[in-house]
């Protein structure tokens, strides 16, 4: 276990800028994910982490052991750090067994430590198979296995499954989350899916445009985001223009209450955007609304369509004045039809931010 510090990374390809003085702080045993969209410099990052880019400026610190910094720079190979890339990349003319005791010193190779990591990713039986006859959540086991053998510091990953089928992702991320729960390895896991990030990560690092955008817990990430741009990034959100009143923001919901986000200010009269979850929008019967009050009251809207999921289900919505639908998600059960008039409510206070004056429109 090791813990990792990034500390102000700059870095660039040729003369290209990607990262922007990106730091932050992942704890010993943690599981954190390094999430944001196409370009924003996650691969970058990884990178730089494991040896492979060296940055123009800041430090990789594992463990207080400088990686990467002014006159430092350790080599890949001997930063102790484990790596499983997205496609696995065993070695095809090697059994499995043999592919998890490469990263050993020769000398360790034919020891029990390739069983033991097989044994702990539960394929002890699949020791003598070649690659070819593994399936991908089989294959990206092998990987991680091979990756915890040398007991490195950490381990990196990168996109490890986004390869594989909708089906058999879910069943493999909990594997390697179990993985990495029981030998207390610290792991830095890049992905641009917001569900995997939230659902195995201890620790979310969003970036956007090679900046820091929100470093913390899944649940302070989607409880609290720092901006509009991350709550619809980061989960499903309704954003709506409206004018700031004193704690309650007028727009298409009516009159709502509303709570400022992080860093953000507001006077009366200012335009802001607020950001509402799906699953706190409220729906109801438009003749029992009065009996059934919500915040701020309820307004009446028209159910275009309702995407049935089993669990629960997105109902969308027409709102007065607004072009395009907003999205409400409820629990299984709740009799909701296309083209009835709904009333709509809120939960819970939205989360309001300042529109700056060049986006006004």
């Amino acid at each position: 276990m090791s813990e990792l510090q990034v500390r102000k990374v700059v870095a660039a390809y040729d003369s290209t800028p990607v990262l922007h003085g990106v730091s932050f702080t992942v704890a010993s045993g943690t599981l954190a994910a390094v999430l944001g969209p196409s370009g924003s410099g996650k691969s970058t990052l990884l990178r730089v982490i494991a040896g492979l880019h060296r940055p123009l400026e800041g430090a990789i610190v594992s463990d207080g052991r400088v990686l990467s910094g002014p006159r430092v720079d350790v080599a890949p190979q001997h930063r102790r750090i484990g790596l499983v890339p997205q496609d696995a990349a065993l070695f095809p003319h090697l059994d499995v067994r043999a592919n998890v005791a490469f990263g050993l010193p020769r000398q360790e190779r034919g020891g029990a430590r390739a069983d033991e990591m097989l044994a702990l990713v539960g394929l002890s039986e699949l020791a003598d198979r070649m690659p070819g006859e593994l399936s991908g959540g089989q294959r990206h086991r092998v990987a991680l296995a091979r990756a915890l053998a040398p007991q490195p510091d950490m381990v990196l990953l990168d996109e490890p499954f986004s390869a594989l089928d909708a089906s058999l992702r879910g069943e493999v991320r909990a594997q390697v989350r179990q993985v990495l729960r029981r030998t207390r390895t610290t792991a830095l896991l890049v992905t641009h899916d917001q569900d995997e990030a939230l659902s195995m990560a201890d620790q979310v690092v969003v970036l956007a445009d090679g900046r820091l955008e929100q470093d913390g817990s899944p649940a302070d990430l989607y409880e609290r985001p720092r901006s509009a741009w991350l709550a619809r990034f980061v989960g499903g959100a309704v954003t709506l223009r409206g004018t700031w009143r004193a704690g309650t923001v007028e727009c298409a919901l009516g009159t709502v209450p509303a709570e400022l986000g992080i860093g953000q200010t507001a006077s009366d009269g200012t335009t802001v955007e607020i950001v509402v979850r799906p699953e706190h929008l409220v729906l109801g019967d438009v003749a029992e609304a009065a009996s059934r009050p919500a915040p701020g009251g309820r307004v009446r809207a028209m159910v275009r369509h309702v995407q049935y999921f089993g669990h629960d289900a997105v109902v969308w919505l027409d709102l007065p004045g607004l072009e395009e639908p907003v999205q409400a998600r409820v629990l299984a059960g709740t009799r909701v039809w296309p083209d009835t008039e709904v009333s709509v409510g809120l939960q819970r206070p939205a989360l309001a931010f300042a529109v700056p004056d060049s986006a006004r429109g």
